[in-house]
């Protein structure tokens, strides 16, 4: 029997509030779609853009960044140095087709609803999109 198709979304959670946002909603029974992978990292400014892009080509349908709201970091600025970069990173996803399979997020450690909200918009969202045309082994073009 085939089942619907599901995306498959890499998140990476910073270690100080979204992955406590997550742990919250876990532990107070808020239910979200079970289509994350979650990637625990110590700040979302230590996310390398090369990690989604790479995420991307492996197979993942698509990537949530969460980190501590701006002001908020554990690192200080780390938030700030994520922000610079991941606007940068989406110039490069939108010539790839790609922009709106990744998905950057501010998620505190007290905010378990919020983050089942965030992680529910962005599954339909990635849904709605289909499956990832840039996958491993799978030509998007026809160069020999």
């Amino acid at each position: 029997m085939n089942s619907p198709w599901e995306p498959k979304i890499v998140a990476f959670l910073c270690h100080w509030c979204s992955y406590a946002g997550a742990d919250l909603a876990g532990v107070s029974r808020i239910q979200y779609p079970p289509n994350i992978r979650v990637v625990r990292v110590p700040c979302s400014g230590s996310v390398d853009p090369l990690y989604i892009l790479k995420a991307l080509r492996e197979g993942a349908d698509g990537v949530l960044v969460s980190g501590c709201h701006p002001g908020d970091c554990h690192y200080l600025s780390g938030n700030y140095f994520a922000r610079r970069k991941f606007l940068v990173l989406h110039e490069l996803l939108a010539f790839l087709g790609l922009r709106d399979r990744v998905h950057f997020s501010w998620v505190s450690a007290s905010e378990g609803q919020r983050f089942a909200d965030v992680v529910k918009a962005v599954t339909e969202a990635v849904r709605s999109l289909g499956p990832n045309p840039l996958r491993e082994g799978e030509s998007t073009c026809d160069a020999p």
